[in-house]
């Protein structure tokens, strides 16, 4: 089959389509023909390579994905061939206790499928049967590009908001990075669930398309001091959540913009791993600063459940062939986008890419 892979690590150049065996569904596993896969940042990560991150090469990442179950391992049930699904690419065993209690997330040998895995960027991918979730065929209208938009992002927003951060009907939540796929999210999850949203990014461009998903403010933090316009949209109060990925770059100041009280919850690093933290901050005005990582495979029905219900929708910058895979990385990478960049086995005019 045909995959995108990187064999060394480096620049976006380092993406090639390369021919590679097509994989076999295990026991209890399916084999998806993919149709769909979007990029995340941790795909830039891993090409670039970290100290940390061991990756055996050549690799093929990709964890967001849709396609239609091709083929089934021994001992499935109740999957259907030519189901078209989503998938949920956080890996777990299945039978630890915290799998058992419904925190399949916290598992001490949890994965993330296209990062300790080969991936999805390709023609075929394999994942257990308990990840994969049916698309919502008769009921809201969704492509493949948008159901592959979905997982990581909206699961990431949910966990966040609504399992970590408790948000509550009239709360302010200031969302960094507004217009990633977690800031688009947690933005419509938000709004969701009543709050006041005061949505940061770093063009005009992509606060007017924060506004037009629901954002009620919105700041400019290449012009705007963050925390004095916070402050100044709060009458000085604060975000009671503050929804925090980048990092170093904004932590500092997301500890300064929270509220007496207030609740930051952070999922990536975006911009760096060692932020600078002032304790006293923390605990005179009584912080929670909760991490976050993924959700329970169980948010991924309530996350589709709502997408169908047309109360949440994906949001995406744009859609390229898999052969432009090296483009993808160069948008993504100079945060030119506002929501997911997907790619497609087919093309966007919708014709087949060829595959040997």
């Amino acid at each position: 089959m045909r995959a995108v892979l990187f064999r060394r690590h480096g620049s976006p150049e380092v993406m090639e389509l390369a021919e590679v065996p097509t994989p076999m569904p295990g026991p209890g596993d399916v084999q998806l023909k993919v149709s769909a896969v979007a990029l995340n940042h941790i795909d830039l990560w891993m090409r670039r390579g970290l100290p940390a991150m061991k990756i055996e090469l050549p690799h093929i990442p990709g964890g967001d994905v849709c396609g239609r179950v091709s083929a089934l391992g021994a001992g499935v049930r109740g999957i259907e061939l030519g189901l078209r699904v989503s998938v949920n690419p956080g890996l777990s065993c299945g039978r630890c206790r915290d799998c058992l209690d419904g925190h399949d997330n916290l598992c001490a040998s949890f994965r993330m499928l296209g990062e300790h895995t080969q991936g999805a960027m390709a023609e075929y991918v394999v994942v257990p049967a308990a990840n994969v979730v049916p698309a919502p065929e008769d009921r809201v209208p969704i492509t493949d590009a948008e159901l592959a938009a979905v997982p990581i992002s909206f699961m990431t927003a949910w966990q966040m908001l609504v399992d970590k951060a408790r948000i509550r009907p009239g709360e302010t939540v200031l969302v960094l990075g507004a217009g990633s796929g977690v800031g688009v999210a947690a933005i419509q999850i938000a709004k969701l669930f009543g709050a006041r949203v005061i949505a940061a990014a770093s063009t005009e461009k992509k606060l007017a398309a924060a506004r037009s998903l629901g954002a009620d403010d919105t700041i400019d933090y290449a012009v705007d001091d963050l925390v004095g316009a916070v402050k100044r949209l709060t009458a000085r109060r604060g975000a009671d959540v503050v929804v925090e990925h980048t990092g170093a770059a904004t932590f500092a100041k997301s500890v300064v913009a929270c509220a007496r009280g207030g609740r930051i919850v952070t999922c990536g690093a975006t911009d760096g791993y060692e932020a600078q933290l002032n304790l006293r901050h923390v605990f005179w005005r009584q912080l929670s600063i909760l991490g976050s990582t993924l959700a329970s495979k169980a948010r991924l029905f309530e996350v589709i459940d709502r997408i169908a219900a047309g109360q949440l929708r994906p949001v995406i910058d744009r859609v390229l062939p898999l052969a432009d895979v090296a483009e993808a990385h160069r948008v993504l990478e100079a945060r030119e986008a506002f929501g997911k960049i997907v790619l497609t086995l087919d093309d966007p005019a919708g014709q087949k890419i060829p595959t040997a």
